[in-house]
């Protein structure tokens, strides 16, 4: 009866509710007629210890088959099965079993061999995680319905280091997390309940992750207390059935506060690393190792006293090394406080001035691990030259999956082809193939370590990461670390069957939306290779171009009247193109081999510059670049709306707000970026767009009671640089006018700013109509800090659509301010079918 209770809605098509929780393992019951419907009746799990990854493996096809085909399949642990059967193990437990197997001479560690004839199916891994590795493997088969009945093949992965860097803080805060609060800390400890991370450590591993760096890189010392290490055993007994090692960052300066100091050429200091590290082991015995960030935006390391970076590294891989752990230390060293009234200062050179001199003085157990790009981050940047300069070194590369400049999950942006873009870069090192996915992986220069580092900021919020499609980039971020060749369209497909089923209209829509939406965040927030045009000294969410310049960060853009873009070329500016091995250096110091799309980041230019791909000016790109990336962006919500009743509510909706949001924030971007570089330029638009919005009716221009006039910083944050505030904290304000437009269907919008720390209530009428009331309750959904002022951050809008009104109609618009919030209000747009201003 059960059976068909679960089964009943499928067949009756009804979409139930999910809260995102399972990812892409929701084991979605198949449809009927499923050729995976015939699988082996048992599983036979090679091994009965219920903390191992083979017994998990078993217990995931048991409850993964029972989901999918509703059948329940008998599991035993050890002997063998007399009939057909699912066999899990490592080959060294199979060849006890069942006496030698052939075929798995290339099998590799972490690797696995799924095999599936005459009805029955065989997965074995080198070691215990690879078993698991394959059983997901062959579960994700199974939920795509792409089991092929007669095949065998081996899976090994590229590189031995696929982890997680999770910024978590010991106050339970995420770093750049937009997913709710920290898996492993609350309160300054250790959590005590590790079911979360448990739940978390099953989802990596169905995609290859095999260690996480439970703590921020801003380290803190206190994570080495007694009772935190003590903590640090109970996650890693949580994520140890998952195959998934536990790491930990640290804090340079940790001993000064015993020893007086923490200069790693100090026998006192090299002692006391020692021993905490013998301690952690004996807690945590398979410890993947340490994350280090040293020297960088403030934080304490060995430049302190003098010593180089290696010397820092060396003393804790000398710590972990007895005990097989290896240290991850991080390539972002730079001077925050670098001048930049000196035309050759770049911190893109940083860390090749930093490292480069160091190649292969790091001891063999330690890796360098390295931004994809020479900046942070960035919506488009050119691989780093540093993987190209360190050939006696291991290096990894770390991604960020969680998306600081590039929405912060409240846009959406599909990232596997922006690293796609990256990894299947050809640096030419000594003018020969030597792309990014060769070397991380020790191919190009036979390095015996490797890896990737992805950043998720993964919380406790159901989704996750705060909203379900940004699972898409977790999911890539996994298969690619496993096998880079993988396209971005395939993990995709693969991703929306697993997490949203296989009907084809969602299939192409979810591919065609998330294609395209790395070039549309591109296009309407930075284009050209600018950066992304964010506030770097805020929050680094909203437009704000002119934070960038005139300040120690180096995230310049070098923006004046006249001219734009970063000069480094090697005769006149930085040198950074000459950085590069001499083929690739060639190409980027050259302005006429240099790619468009990285025009600025190589040279400084007119904004009446010509592109080579268009005729545009620089300029004119901007303005139609904007246009066109905010134009896009107002069709994922169309496309999106379109797949109501294929997606159940709960999700739809969710996501549907999120794309909401980003439609009205990326015109926020538009209006802010053309804005700023036209007060810049003075240059008009050839399409008379910029400034020039026919349905606007701006707030400060209506009859204001309660209400005053504020002047908007940035100015380009407000549609004619001023909004309004109530004049009270606490007492309601109204703007009235008429309706000028002829009388009509119109979508209604109003801009207003959400600032955290208010929650403001609205009310709008049309006539004698309510047409609409909501709440600046943003810092409730968005799963972030927007921001405390009126500013690029917070400016948000909100659309009543298909509202019938007649000219000279008035229109109220009521706010009731709350908390430091006073019910701001940009303006509000008439907007005629098919029209966004």
């Amino acid at each position: 009866m059960q059976l068909l209770v679960a089964i009943l809605p499928v067949l009756l098509g009804i979409v139930l509710g999910e809260d995102g929780s399972q990812g892409w393992l929701r084991y979605a019951p198949a449809a009927k007629g499923c050729k995976s419907q015939q699988v082996p009746s048992a599983i036979v799990a090679l091994n009965s210890t219920k903390i191992s990854p083979v017994y998990t493996a078993g217990k995931e096809l048991q409850r993964g088959l029972r989901s999918i085909l509703g059948k329940a399949v008998d599991l035993t642990t050890g002997g063998r099965s007399n009939s057909s059967a699912i066999v899990v193990g490592t080959v060294d437990a199979y060849n006890t079993a069942y006496g030698s197997v052939s075929g798995v001479e290339d099998l590799e560690d972490d690797g696995y061999l799924l095999s599936t004839h005459d009805g029955s199916v065989v997965i074995l891994g080198r070691n215990q995680r690879g078993a698991l590795y394959g059983a997901f493997e062959y579960l994700s088969q199974v939920a795509r319905n792409n089991v092929t009945s007669g095949s065998s093949y081996i899976s090994n992965p590229q590189v031995p280091i696929r982890w997680t860097n999770e910024w978590d803080n010991m106050d339970g805060s995420v770093e750049r997390g937009y997913g709710g609060a920290s898996n492993f800390f609350r309160g300054g400890y250790v959590v005590d309940n590790t079911t979360r991370a448990a739940e978390y450590a099953r989802l990596l591993a169905s995609v290859g992750i095999n260690g996480v760096i439970i703590n921020n890189v801003n380290a803190n010392a206190t994570l080495l207390s007694d009772r935190n290490v003590e903590g640090l055993g109970r996650l890693a007994d949580a994520m140890r059935p998952y195959g998934v090692q536990l790491g930990i960052s640290l804090n340079f300066a940790s001993p000064n506060a015993t020893l007086g100091t923490f200069d790693p050429l100090d026998p006192k200091v090299d002692a006391w690393w020692a021993n905490i590290t013998n301690q952690i082991y004996k807690k945590v015995p398979d410890m993947a190792g340490y994350l280090v960030k040293a020297n960088s935006e403030g934080q304490p390391g060995p430049l302190t006293y003098n010593r180089t970076l290696a010397d820092g590294a060396n003393m804790f891989a000398r710590a972990v090394e007895p005990h097989g752990g290896v240290v991850m230390f991080r390539a972002f060293v730079y001077d925050n406080h670098i001048s930049y009234a000196n035309w050759t200062s770049d911190r893109a050179n940083a860390q090749l001035e930093f490292f480069q001199p160091l190649d292969g003085k790091f001891d063999e157990n330690v890796i360098v691990q390295i931004k994809y790009g020479p900046i942070d981050f960035q919506v488009r940047e050119p691989a780093s030259p540093l993987f190209a300069a360190l050939h006696n070194t291991s290096t990894a590369i770390e991604l960020q999956v969680t998306p600081e400049y590039l929405g912060q999950n409240c846009h959406f942006v599909y990232l596997a082809p922006l690293w796609k873009e990256i990894l299947d870069f050809d640096l030419r090192a000594d003018n020969k193939s030597s792309m990014v996915k060769d070397i991380v992986s020790g191919q190009r220069f036979k390095r015996p370590l490797g890896g990737y580092a992805g950043v998720p900021g993964a919380g406790t919020n159901t989704t996750w990461l705060g909203s379900h499609m940004a699972m898409s980039n977790l999911y890539a971020y996994g298969r690619l670390a496993w096998d880079a060749s993988l396209g971005s369209e395939d993990i995709l497909e693969d991703w929306t069957r697993l997490t949203f089923g296989s009907d084809q209209i969602v299939l192409d829509t979810i591919n065609d939306i998330s294609m395209k939406s790395w070039p549309a965040y591109e296009n309407y927030s930075g284009n050209l290779g600018v950066q992304t045009l964010t506030d770097i000294l805020y929050t680094h969410f909203g437009p704000n171009p002119a934070s960038q310049d005139n300040n120690g960060w180096g995230q310049w853009l070098r923006a004046g009247n006249v001219t734009i873009g970063m000069d480094r070329t090697i005769e006149n500016g930085t040198g950074n193109a000459g950085n590069y091995p001499p083929e690739i250096a060639e190409m980027y110091n050259d302005i006429d081999k240099t790619p468009d799309n990285l025009l600025l980041w190589f040279h400084h230019v007119p904004y009446t510059q010509r592109l080579k791909s268009s005729n545009e000016t620089v300029i004119q790109h901007f303005y139609n670049a904007h246009y066109a990336g905010a134009a896009s962006a107002q069709t994922f919500v169309q496309q999106w709306e379109s797949l109501k009743g294929k997606i159940d509510h709960e999700r739809f909706e969710h996501q549907l707000f999120r794309q909401t949001y980003q439609a009205g924030h990326s015109l926020v971007w538009r209006d802010s970026i053309t804005q700023y570089f036209y007060n810049l330029s003075m240059i008009d638009d050839e399409s008379d767009r910029v400034g020039n919005h026919p349905y606007r009716i701006e707030a400060e221009s209506m009859k204001l009671d309660g209400y005053k006039s504020y002047l908007v910083n940035p100015f380009h944050a407000a549609s004619g640089f001023t909004a309004i505030v109530t004049t009270s904290n606490t007492t309601a304000g109204t703007a009235t006018t008429e309706v000028p437009f002829d009388s009509g269907m119109y979508d209604v919008a109003v801009n207003y700013y959400d600032l955290f720390n208010g929650t403001s209530s609205y009310k709008l009428e049309i006539g004698n109509r309510t047409v609409g009331v909501w709440k600046g309750d943003n810092e409730k959904k968005l799963g972030h800090e927007p921001s405390r002022y009126l500013d690029g951050h917070t400016a948000t809008r909100i659309t009543f659509r298909g509202i019938a009104v007649q000219k000279g109609d008035t229109v109220r618009i009521t706010g009731q301010p709350d908390g430091i919030e006073p019910a701001p209000l940009d303006y509000i747009s008439f907007l005629p079918p098919g029209i966004v201003d």
